[in-house]
């Protein structure tokens, strides 16, 4: 195999790669012992069918089989030896093959842009870290005491007042007849949350264990039986129980009761779900800093067909006419977002950063807990879409990427309170807010300056040639 590389303008390559006739005759001579192996015809022994016979009947199917071998290859090999990583699926255009022929072909090639990882080291950011202080465990542990029901039985002559749970037998009618749902076992109530039938609770206010307790009430709108809606309705209860609310004593039980191995325990979970709720926000924050710096490092090109690629996945969905208007916009930011897709990427590679099959399914067990009962169809999902696990594997390589970033480069810790943290945020959504205020502002100027950019770099467009595709096997 001979291979000639001319290097045409910018990241463009012209590779004319010739396969002498000897090495396809012997391409050929394997495709064709092959099919004579399981291939019998009439007059002759198994496996000892001409060439000649075969060339007849499978010979355009046999030239093609063996070209799209030989040409992937070839060029992959062609590829590797002079250390061209394309940009994108490389065209290739065939010059001459044939039976009894060498090949020749023409491969166009965008090839990726160097990029020094090693300017990555330099960067800044900040990584906070939140001090939680024991006040606000306390505060949270409190709350969580006080959502939690501890309802025990009153005396006999309690009368019940809001908060308390009263626990009556009922039996109702409209218009002095009977009606469909108009008995009710068993039915727990508590006064003041309204969750009943609206005013219904309030009625039931002062009432003892074994009153008789009448109730009336218009039947809601949504009443199962449409012919009562809005139409009034006497309950009469009977009270078999009424509870007073009494408050949670926070111990070692409470913790257990939470799944905790003790007060100390929950304590300890309770801190680090504080912290983790603020760590995640602050994460992302310290991510777009390492993004913003990474944006700053040089590239010499960005290759034109990924930048057109970036823009379809930019603009699905969008209407031609908003297209067309945020045209030059979207170029800018499809060409920010390659940028710093070349930089992860290549610094991946360099460090050997990668996802294994361990930790992409660890990742696909945790979308099954974010989803209880429904694990099936997550599971599902990930089945028959294969794109969404190369999202979840892209999403997975992109954190590393990001967190071996913050081990080599230059990123300032930053011990801060919870109420650091919260100020911190709300200027960060202030600033996001502010942003996207000026969004249209910063549009047109950034429109202005691309166009007068475009006309300075802009050269015409050479003529197409036509190219055979060749599928890959």
């Amino acid at each position: 195999m001979k291979v000639t590389i001319e290097n045409k303008k910018g990241l463009g390559k012209e590779i004319k790669v010739l396969v002498d006739k000897k090495t396809m005759d012997t391409y050929l001579e394997e495709r064709y012992e092959e099919i004579r192996k399981n291939y019998t015809l009439k007059g002759f022994r198994p496996g000892k069918a001409p060439r000649e016979i075969l060339k007849r009947q499978f010979g355009d199917a046999i030239m093609g089989e063996v070209l799209d071998k030989v040409l992937k290859d070839t060029s992959t090999k062609a590829l590797q030896e002079n250390k061209i990583r394309p940009a994108t699926q490389p065209k290739i255009d065939l010059k001459k093959y044939g039976d009894g022929k060498e090949l020749e072909y023409i491969m166009t090639v965008t090839e990726l842009p160097k990029v020094d990882v090693k300017q990555i080291q330099n960067i800044n950011f900040a990584e906070y870290k939140v001090k939680i202080d024991k006040k606000y465990t306390e505060e949270r542990i409190n709350q969580i005491a006080k959502s939690q029901n501890n309802f025990k039985d009153a005396n006999q002559d309690h009368k019940s007042v809001n908060g308390d749970l009263v626990i009556f037998d009922y039996k109702a009618k409209s218009d002095g007849k009977d009606f469909k749902g108009s008995e009710g076992k068993n039915t727990q109530l508590i006064i003041g949350r309204d969750l009943f039938i609206k005013g219904f609770d309030k009625q039931l206010l002062g009432v003892k264990k074994n009153d008789i307790k009448k109730v009336e009430v218009i039947l809601p709108e949504n009443f199962p039986e449409k012919e009562l809606a809005n139409k009034k309705a006497v309950f009469e209860c009977n009270i078999t129980n009424v509870k007073i609310n009494h408050e949670v004593k926070i111990d070692d039980d409470f913790a257990k009761n939470l799944g905790a191995k003790d007060l100390n325990g929950l304590k300890e979970l309770i801190s680090k779900q504080i912290d983790d709720e603020y760590k995640n926000s602050l994460n992302m924050i310290s991510k777009n800093q390492i993004l913003d710096e990474l944006n700053k490092i040089k590239i010499e090109e960005v290759p034109k067909e990924l930048v057109d690629q970036e823009i379809q996945v930019l603009t699905h969905g969008m209407k031609e006419e908003e297209i067309n208007k945020n045209k030059i916009n979207l170029e800018i930011q499809a060409k920010k977002r390659i940028k710093t897709g070349l930089i992860l990427n290549e610094f991946g590679q360099t460090n050997n950063i990668n996802v294994t099959e361990q930790e992409l399914n660890a990742e696909i067990q945790k979308q099954f807990q974010m989803m209880p009962g429904q694990e099936k169809m997550v599971k599902e999902y990930f089945e028959k879409n294969p794109s969404a696990i190369a999202s979840l594997r892209g999403s997975l390589y992109e954190e590393k990427i990001i967190n071996e970033i913050k081990k080599q480069a230059k990123g300032k810790i930053k011990e801060i309170s919870k109420e650091d943290a919260e100020k911190i945020l709300k200027a960060e959504n202030e600033k996001a807010t502010k942003h996207s205020s000026i969004n249209t502002k910063k549009e047109k100027k950034d429109t202005k300056s691309a166009t007068k950019t475009k006309k300075s770099t802009t050269s015409k467009k050479p003529t197409s040639k036509k190219t055979k595709k060749v599928s890959k096997k």
